[in-house]
């Protein structure tokens, strides 16, 4: 048998909505369905993530059971840089020390370049390029 991920649904506070659509469609991914309440996006490969109304309130915790974070992988090293430079402009800090590269994920003559932060609703989010050194 041969799966992918489908889709991905994220609970969200809808007053953030703007931020994932605004993210999303920085990073090149396509809205297939975009309401006050509801955002749905296509990725290059047709996964696709929908960020929905919350119906509990309760804190988000990364550190605890579920998801830890949601990684987004780039083509090019000089990608995560604009990322860096998208969350800066937009005033979202850089988390755990990023960026940065991580040789402990990473083979001779190859990078784990990331940069970590969080969305307003504390979904931690991770862009990343791993590849051969550029």
């Amino acid at each position: 048998m041969e799966s992918k991920i489908g889709h991905l649904q994220i609970n969200i506070d809808v007053a953030n909505i703007g931020f994932y659509r605004e993210l999303f469609t920085f990073l090149g991914w396509k809205p297939i369905h975009d309401e006050p309440d509801m955002l749905g996006v296509f990725a290059p490969d047709k996964s696709s993530l929908w960020f929905c109304p919350l119906t509990k309130q309760v804190d988000n915790d990364y550190d605890g059971i579920g998801l830890n974070h949601l990684a987004i992988g780039v083509p090019n090293q000089t990608d995560v840089d604009t990322v860096v430079t998208w969350l800066a402009d937009h005033k979202v800090a850089c988390l755990f020390e990023t960026p940065r590269h991580r040789p402990e994920f990473s083979g001779e003559g190859r990078t784990y370049y990331q940069v970590m932060f969080e969305s307003p609703d504390r979904i931690l989010f991770e862009v990343v390029y791993s590849g051969p050194k550029q």
